[in-house]
């Protein structure tokens, strides 16, 4: 038994480890989709919708591959569109079901997907379309199930739980090797049949390192998982958080916390005196704050995919038409994606600041994390407002500081949205909340589309669309806002009952 004890904090390391190269190899490598479509065009994928035209008052023939464009450009927004908006679908499954239900799907779908493209060919491109679908959804259900690994290292919870954010985003990189490996006489082939191959670390992963159901937080003392020792643990952390919130909610204290948490979600459905341990998923839904960080990602993530689909028209037009240029310019913007593991942490440093230091009595954990959280999402909020302005001026040498503030502001954006939602609701809500904010932001994002066509109204000048986003983006400073009064009102609420008893002793 002492050796079990023993060998924990190397099997949570392990997990950590493990976990960070799953997703920074596998979760997100659908992002790297400019990389792949070049190795698919190479191999004549939708070729047949290329067509011979012949110019006016000419001879010569020219190929009009527009029809193939629009084909590699649907794939994608089908896949990048189901990667958020069936979030909220797994994040019920994640929740009800557990882990080891939750990542087994997920590699089956992702196995399924990288199968079936290794199986494609230029008279087999349809394949395209369930296929990178596949590899989104299964890599997005990679990163939800590891995302819960944060809760082994309780002061450093944020930091892990960004740095996965932006390993998800970094795993674009694959697809680039892929392509590199294509010129150098490697076949696409090859390259997803050993992406396949590795399935089965997954499934061991799954196994020996992550639990059956949850991984709970705080972690209780002892705690084990996956097969250890000789026997499979299925700790219950809905039991355990029942449990611990009904010890934390004894006494006069516990009671004004639970009370204060309640209105504060439910604003005022639920009887002061009913003895509810925990916020029902509903009350988390239709609470302000999950309006209000809704708004905040939403907004933001609709800044990003607007300048990710206008940046080649925005560059040849900066360019004067200068292929060269251009080339430059994105390849700029292609290498500082890559440091998206690099920026996340540091956001999750923000939040996590405070632990491990004496929290003033009467606060709680939750209270001093959510008061960290303002920082972050002020930081997050002020990065997209610089980034959307220099988006926005017509200077062309202006727009490498755009690429970097954008690989950062994405890499907070998204690490912060997740740590958010684990420090301010319940942990077995934890799925179902993730899910629905990227679904309900995923909807949001459509307006993209009304957006393209405004700039194509304005003769591709993005201008006056960009001046509206960025007017747009100061939505997003709402939400720390109202996190900061949130805990000033409980700061004061705490200062007016310990100066109680100091009224009462005095009479």
């Amino acid at each position: 038994m002492l050796g079990c004890e023993s060998g924990l904090g190397l099997r949570y390391r392990l997990t950590f480890v493990s976990g960070l190269l799953e997703c920074l190899c596998f979760a997100g490598v659908v992002f790297g989709w400019a990389s792949l479509a070049f190795v698919l065009k190479a191999d004549g994928y939708f070729s047949d919708l290329c067509v011979n035209k012949t110019e006016s008052n000419s001879t010569l023939l020219n190929t009009d591959c527009s029809g193939q464009d629009e084909q590699f450009s649907l794939v994608f927004t089908i896949a990048s569109f189901l990667n958020n908006f069936l979030t909220l679908p797994n994040g019920f499954i994640f929740d009800r079901f557990g882990t080891l239900a939750t990542r087994f799907m997920g590699i089956t779908l992702y196995t399924t997907g990288t199968l079936l493209v290794a199986a494609s060919s230029a008279a087999l491109s349809t394949l395209l379309f369930p296929a990178l679908s596949f590899i989104a959804v299964g890599g997005i259900l990679l990163l939800i199930t590891n995302m819960q690994v944060g809760n082994l290292f309780g002061t450093h919870r944020s930091t892990i739980i960004t740095l996965y954010n932006g390993a998800f985003d970094s795993s674009s990189a694959i697809f680039f090797i892929i392509k590199v490996l294509f010129e150098g006489g490697i076949s696409l082939r090859l390259s997803f049949l050993v992406i396949s191959a590795c399935s089965v670390i997954h499934f061991l992963r799954t196994i020996f390192l992550m639990p059956i159901t949850h991984i709970p937080h705080p972690i209780p003392e002892g705690y084990a998982y996956g097969v250890s020792c000789g026997k499979s643990n299925s700790y219950n952390v809905e039991e355990y958080e029942s449990s611990r919130a009904v010890e934390q909610s004894g006494g006069a204290k516990g009671q004004r916390e639970m009370d204060e948490l309640s209105s504060q979600l439910e604003d005022g459905h639920r009887p002061r005196d009913t003895p509810e341990e925990e916020p029902s998923f509903r009350s988390c839904f239709l609470s302000w704050f999950f309006f209000w960080h809704l708004l905040w990602l939403s907004v933001m993530q609709l800044r990003h995919y607007l300048f990710i689909g206008t940046l080649n028209p925005m560059l040849n037009r900066l360019a004067n038409q200068d292929p060269t240029l251009v080339s430059q310019y994105t390849n700029a913007f292609a290498f500082t994606q890559l440091f998206g593991v690099l920026c996340a942490p540091w956001n999750g440093l923000l939040m996590d600041r405070h632990k491990g230091k004496p929290l003033p009595s009467g606060m709680t954990d939750r209270e001093a994390d959510l008061r960290s959280a303002v920082l972050s999402l002020f930081l997050t909020s002020l990065q997209c407002l610089l980034f959307s302005i220099c988006a926005t001026s017509p200077l062309l040498p202006l727009q490498y500081l755009t690429f970097i503030l954008q690989v950062v502001n994405r890499s907070f954006l998204y690490g912060g949205n997740a740590a958010f939602i684990s420090i301010a609701f319940p942990g077995q809500h934890f799925g179902k909340l993730y899910g629905l904010v990227m679904s309900l932001s995923a909807v949001v994002s459509l307006l993209q589309y009304p957006c393209f066509a405004l700039v194509k109204a304005l003769d591709g000048d993005p201008l006056y669309v960009n001046i509206a986003l960025t007017l747009l983006t100061l939505l997003a400073f709402i939400h720390p806002l109202y996190i900061y009064i949130h805990c000033r009102r409980l700061a004061n609420e705490r200062e007016t009952f310990s100066d109680i008893p100091l009224r009462e002793a005095s009479l």
